[in-house]
């Protein structure tokens, strides 16, 4: 069976980067390699029954090609987080994400912001002259995790070395193999009196912004460490700063903030006890590879009539 699949935009454009930016020249090229190692044809997006889509930005320039191309029947986007494309959702083809693709490098980076942040890494960096600054391990402390999805998986293997307690909250009650509890999302202010390091890895939707704020920084015990590689409105800026300082939290990791970008001049920046990376948890061309490899598994599937990797939830919006 010919699988049809268009690439949207249908024109190359110049430049080199991720998904997420403008670059879709050298990226739509591997793509249609993709597709077709897949079993499928590329073809015009008017003939297309599957659509692969790399515009960067928000919904309604999708919206308006699948209301002129009907045929159009399963939709396959380049990021894990599409919080922008909720009201697509609402139509009636079939949405996939690469939700879980890019967990290996993303989960790497919060085990990297959290040694950091224990180790008061950014303070020595900034400091010009010897100051020795007593370290923190992370072994044996208790690591809570928002988010039960593939960073979550991969971040709970990479902490099995440490003897750390892990706990994954999460929407499914399906326990995550490794962690030594899953718990819904309802119990955070249970077990956050108990918790030396929360990672924040989940996907954001109207009930999980600002989930950390006043509240549950004020239920940490003293010493503990946000480390957050989601998106920048699962926390309370003003909050966190609050936290840093009056002491209720000791350390901070970022990938992501709100406002982002972060501007030059936002006081974030002046916190010797933040680390702040630019969102650059996953590398470019290891996005390009496992948004690829997520297409061509999932081209053969949809030619197959098998069930998509990443398939979107209408309701949730991920």
């Amino acid at each position: 069976m010919e699988v049809k699949i268009g690439i949207a935009p249908e024109k190359a454009i110049e430049g080199v980067g991720r998904p997420t930016d403008v670059a879709l020249g050298p990226l739509r090229d591997q793509v249609a390699q993709a597709v077709t190692r897949g079993g499928g044809t590329v073809v015009p997006v008017q003939e297309a029954e599957g659509l692969v889509w790399l515009l960067p930005g928000g919904p309604e320039p999708l919206l308006e090609a699948l209301d002129a191309h009907p045929g159009i029947r399963w939709v396959q986007l380049p990021w894990a987080g599409v919080e922008h494309f909720k009201e697509a959702f609402k139509r009636p083809q079939t949405f996939t994400c690469a939700k879980g693709s890019f967990a290996k490098q993303v989960s790497e980076h919060a085990l990297m912001l959290a040694l950091a942040c224990l180790r008061d890494l950014v303070r020595h960096a900034r400091t010009p002259s010897w100051r020795p600054i007593d370290p923190r391990s992370l072994g044996g402390l208790s690591v809570t995790i928002l988010g039960g999805g593939g960073i979550a998986t991969e971040l709970v293997a990479l902490l099995q070395p440490f003897g750390c307690r892990i706990r994954v909250l999460r929407r499914s009650p399906e326990p995550l193999p490794g962690a030594d509890a899953t718990l819904p999302i309802g119990e955070l202010h249970a077990v956050l009196p108990d918790t030396d390091v929360l990672v924040v890895a989940l996907a954001l939707t109207p009930e999980t912004r600002h989930i950390v704020g006043a509240p549950e920084f004020a239920l940490l015990p003293p010493g503990a460490v946000l480390v957050n590689v989601a998106r920048g409105p699962h926390v309370d800026t003003d909050a966190l700063m609050a936290a840093l300082d009056s002491g209720a939290l000791t350390a901070a990791g970022l990938d992501v903030t709100d406002p982002e970008p972060l501007p030059a001049d936002h006081p974030l920046w002046g916190y010797d006890q933040v680390l702040i990376t630019s969102h650059c948890a996953d590398s470019s061309d290891y996005v390009a590879r496992k948004l690829c490899e997520r297409v061509t598994e999932n081209v053969r599937r949809f030619g197959a009539g098998e069930e998509l990797e990443g398939l979107v939830d209408p309701d949730t919006g991920y």
